[in-house]
């Protein structure tokens, strides 16, 4: 087989064999190093392509691996690590393991222990790092003088130029609505947490969409509050006194949904029959222990720290990651508190 040199003048990298394969970056170096995760089919097209392209596994080995100390660092403030736990098991996923090490540091939301832990990662000469933030609104930059790869999960970054990726709460809040209204409800009401959250703020924009294009409106107004049971409770009884005629609740949690199927048991209400309730979040610990359990958006957080790992993956052989924030898709986990289970 004749050699092919997408890119005359340089050497071919490990991106290249997986463009013309068709596959991820993360899938081509599997297949390459016989890693068991890739089906067999994929496999030949990963070796034809890497056979193709005249690309050896010692070439990954020097791209990926020489001269570099094969760890990234990731950067956190989320204090109960709700959200950066399965970003960190995304990412190792995609990194592979044994393969590059992953070094977690918690900045406890304070910006001189973030600056101390990053001069910590950049010490131990990283390859990369990741940035989750505890919520979903911009974050500072770090900067431009990082020599290495620096991309922004969850909390993008406030400078367009750096990359970050984001789970999608305007879609996320259209879905849940969605949903409720593919059940046959109609009166519609939503109960969120800290309106100063770009999370509440933009759930609440695709709630009003999803209802605007089936004609209807949200009853009442957004209530806000805290992200907790006590305020889901205390809002369910608030809404309930002043519209008993509510059929579906958007939630911008799931805590606060469980607030909210307690108040809903007191007052004698069924759950799914009289009033279906959607949470967000999509925590397990949560959604399945509710009584009935709870339907949820999940806001795929593993998807989210592959995606990231990926973006460092591709800048470590050499290609620069995408500037600007990407936002990903959410998915509906249906449970019994928005569909009748037997």
């Amino acid at each position: 087989m004749a050699r092919v040199d997408p890119h005359p003048g340089r050497a071919t990298t490990l991106s290249d064999v997986a463009r013309l394969a068709g596959v991820s970056l993360a899938t081509a170096s599997k297949a390459i190093n016989g890693r068991d995760q890739v089906a067999p089919a994929t496999r030949r097209r990963v070796i034809e392509a890497a056979e193709q392209l005249s690309f050896s596994p010692n070439q990954l080995a020097r791209s990926l691996i020489a001269g570099r100390t094969g760890t990234v660092g990731l950067l956190t403030s989320d204090l109960e690590g709700r959200f950066v736990i399965p970003i960190l098991m995304g990412a190792e996923d995609a990194f592979g393991a044994g393969q590059v090490n992953v070094f977690l540091c918690d900045a406890r939301g304070d910006a001189i222990r973030e600056q101390h832990h990053l001069k910590a990662l950049l010490n131990r000469r990283v390859d990369g790092i990741i940035v989750v933030g505890r919520q979903t609104d911009p974050r500072p930059s770090l900067g431009k003088d990082i020599p290495v790869p620096v991309v922004y999960a969850y909390a993008p970054s406030a400078d367009p130029t750096d990359s970050s990726v984001t789970p999608d709460n305007v879609s996320g809040g259209r879905i849940a609505t969605e949903h409720l209204l593919s059940t046959g409800r109609r009166r519609i009401a939503h109960i969120s947490g800290d309106p100063t959250y770009a999370a509440a703020q933009d759930r609440a924009v695709g709630v009003r969409a999803a209802l605007a294009d089936a004609g209807l409106e949200l009853v009442g107004d957004v209530m806000y509050s805290n992200w907790t049971e006590h305020w889901g409770r205390a809002a369910a009884a608030m809404l309930l006194a002043q519209h008993p005629d509510v059929d579906g609740i958007v939630c911008g949690s799931d805590q606060i949904a469980r607030g909210v199927l307690d108040t809903l048991r007191d007052l004698g209400k069924e759950v799914p029959e009289d009033v279906a309730v959607i949470g967000y979040d999509n925590w397990e610990v949560l959604a399945i222990n509710s009584r009935p359990e709870l339907t949820s958006i999940d806001a795929n957080l593993q998807q989210l720290g592959r995606t990231a790992a990926m973006r460092i993956f591709e800048a470590i052989d050499g290609t620069e990651p995408d500037a600007g924030v990407r936002q990903l898709p959410v998915r509906l986990v249906i449970r019994g508190s928005t569909i009748p289970r037997r």
